[in-house]
C-alpha cells in the first residue's frame, strides 16, 4: 500500500475490510467517497493495491488487470499511475523482460544474477553476507525497510550484494537500534537497489524458468535492448567470487553473541578449556563466529588461499570451513585445502565449506534450478527423524550418488529431496547445507555447534590417552 498523505486520514477497521472483501460501499470514517475521489482515502489504496478500483461514490468495483508485455510498469494497480514516483531505474532479465521501477541505493548499471529470498525479515543481514556476492537479491516480502539499518545486525564488513529488488521501501523507520535507513545505507556502499516493482512476477519467473541474469540500471541513455543484452552475457558460473570476500590476513576473533544467547549448550564449555578453532574464510557470516565464541572456542580467521602446511603451526583442536559465494568447482585451491586438512583435526563444513567437503571427499556438485534462499526451509535430520527449520543461502548442492562409501548423508530438504547434511564418522568430519547460526532465521540448527565441541572433546581426550 502507498504511504502518501494517510497520517491526515482516520478510518476504522471495517471500511478497510469493505474494500479488502471488493464490492462492499466504503463506511466507518463517514467521508461519502470524497477522500477516494481526493486520493487520500487508506481504503482506496488499499483496494488498488488489490485490484479494485474506489470510485467517488465509495463503491469498489472491479477493474481488469494490464496483459503482461515486455516492458513492465508496476503500480499498485495495473491502471493508476503514480504522481509522485517516478520510473528512474530498470531491471531488465536475460528472458528479455523489463521492470520499470525506483531507485532507492546508489545510481549506475550493474549486472548480476537475480535470486529470490523468502524471508520476512532480516534484510540488513542478507545485503552483509558474503555469500550474495555476484547476486541480485529479490525479497519477496513486499514491505521492506521499516526496521532501518543498525550497526550490531552486520554480518561482515561491507555490503557485497550486487542489487536489491522490493515491491516497497519503507522511508519511515521505527527500530530503537536503528542509526540510518535502507536506502542511505544502500548510497554509503554503492549498492543499487529498487522499488515499485512487481515482485510477485519476477519471483513466479524465477521459479520457473530458473535463475535468471539479470541488470539493475538508471542510466536514461542505455535502452531496454542494450540492458537485456547486458544481463545474457553475463554468468556466474566459473566464476571465484571467494576472492573479493575472503579476509586478506589472519585475525583473531573474540566476540560472542552476548546478550542475544538463546542456548544453555554454550554454558557447558569453559574458558579455561577452550578450544582453538581456525576458521576458513571464504565468505563467514560474523554471526557463525559470535556462535563459536559462545561455546567457549578461540578462533583464528585465515584467508581461503591460506597454505595447509602452515595450518599446524596454529595447533587448532578443530577446523571450520565457512560458507561464501558462488560456484564450488570454480574454486579448485579451496578443494585442495579441505582435502589437505581433513582427518588432521575435527572439521565442521557451513554451506559453501559442506560442498567443498564434498568435493574434497570425492563427490560432485550440481547447480540448483533457483537456488534455497531464504528463512523457512524444512530439513530433517536421518537418524532422529527431527525435522528442523532452517535459513538456506545457496545455489549448488553436493550429489549424494557420488559420495564414496564411507561418508553419510545425514540430512536432507524436505522441499526438494536434496543433500542437507554430510558426516564422515572415520575422519571426524561434519557438515549441513543450510546456516545453523540464525542471523536471520530461526536457531532450529544451532546444536551443530555443540556437536562439533564435543567431537573436538572426544579428539582433545583421544590424543591424551
Amino acid at each position: 500500500m502507498a504511504a502518501a498523505r494517510l497520517s491526515a486520514v482516520h478510518l476504522s477497521q471495517p471500511c478497510l475490510a469493505a474494500v479488502a472483501r471488493g464490492g462492499d460501499a466504503c463506511r466507518g470514517s463517514g467521508c461519502g467517497g470524497k477522500q477516494a475521489a481526493l486520493g487520500w482515502c487508506a481504503s482506496a489504496q488499499l483496494g488498488q493495491a488489490l485490484g479494485v478500483a474506489v470510485e467517488s461514490k465509495g463503491v469498489a468495483a472491479p477493474t481488469k488487470r494490464a496483459a503482461s508485455v515486455t516492458t513492465v510498469r508496476a503500480s499498485a494497480a495495473a491502471d493508476v499511475e503514480r504522481p509522485w514516483r517516478t520510473a528512474d531505474a530498470r531491471l531488465a532479465l536475460e528472458d528479455g523482460s523489463v521492470w520499470k521501477g525506483s531507485s532507492f541505493g546508489a545510481r549506475g548499471t550493474q549486472a548480476a544474477e537475480v535470486v529470490f529470498n523468502t524471508s520476512l525479515t532480516g534484510y540488513q543481514e542478507i545485503i552483509t553476507d558474503p555469500s550474495y556476492a555476484g547476486q541480485i537479491v529479490l525479497m519477496t516480502c513486499p514491505h521492506i525497510g521499516n526496521t532501518g539499518i543498525n550497526e550490531q545486525d552486520e554480518e561482515s564488513r561491507t555490503c557485497f550484494t550486487s542489487g536489491l529488488v522490493v515491491r516497497s521501501i519503507s522511508n519511515c523507520v521505527s527500530n530503537w537500534r536503528s542509526s540510518q535507513t535502507l536506502p542511505d545505507y544502500l548510497r554509503q556502499h554503492n549498492m543499487m537497489g529498487i522499488s515499485d516493482i512487481d515482485t510477485r512476477a519476477i519471483t513466479k519467473r524465477l521459479r520457473d524458468k530458473g535463475s535468471l541474469n539479470g541488470v539493475i540500471s538508471t542510466d536514461r541513455k542505455k535502452s531496454d535492448e542494450e540492458l537485456v543484452e547486458m544481463a545474457r552475457s553475463y554468468s556466474i558460473v566459473g566464476k571465484d567470487l571467494i576472492t573479493g570476500v575472503t579476509c586478506e590476513q589472519p585475525y583473531v576473533w573474540v566476540d560472542p553473541t552476548g546478550e542475544w544467547e538463546f542456548s544453555d549448550d554454550a554454558k557447558e564449555i569453559s574458558m579455561a578449556n577452550a578450544f582453538h578453532v581456525v576458521a576458513y574464510d571464504f565468505g563467514i557470516k560474523h554471526n557463525i563466529l559470535r556462535r563459536l565464541a559462545s561455546y567457549g572456542c578461540r578462533i583464528t580467521v585465515v584467508p581461503s588461499t591460506f597454505a595447509p602446511e602452515d595450518l599446524a603451526k596454529l595447533n587448532p583442536d578443530g577446523v571450520l570451513f565457512s560458507n561464501g559465494p558462488g560456484d564450488p568447482s570454480a574454486v579448485p585451491y579451496a578443494v585442495e585445502s579441505v582435502r589437505a586438512v581433513v582427518g588432521s583435526v575435527p572439521a565442521l563444513g557451513i554451506c559453501m565449506g559442506h560442498q567443498l567437503l564434498g568435493q574434497a571427499l570425492g563427490g560432485r556438485t550440481f547447480k540448483l534450478k533457483f537456488g534455497h534462499h531464504g528463512g523457512n526451509h524444512p530439513v530433517r535430520h536421518l537418524a532422529s527423524g527431527r525435522v528442523e527449520i532452517s535459513a538456506q543461502n545457496h545455489n549448488y548442492a553436493v550429489d549424494p550418488e557420488s559420495l564414496p562409501e564411507g561418508v553419510q548423508v545425514t540430512h536432507i530438504n524436505l522441499n526438494d529431496g536434496t543433500c542437507a547434511g554430510l558426516a564422515y564418522p572415520a575422519l571426524n568430519v561434519i557438515s549441513i547445507q543450510y546456516h545453523p547460526e540464525s542471523s536471520p532465521g530461526p536457531h532450529d540448527a544451532d546444536p551443530v555447534f555443540h556437536d562439533f565441541v564435543q567431537m573436538m572433546i572426544k579428539h582433545r581426550a583421544a590424543a591424551r590417552s
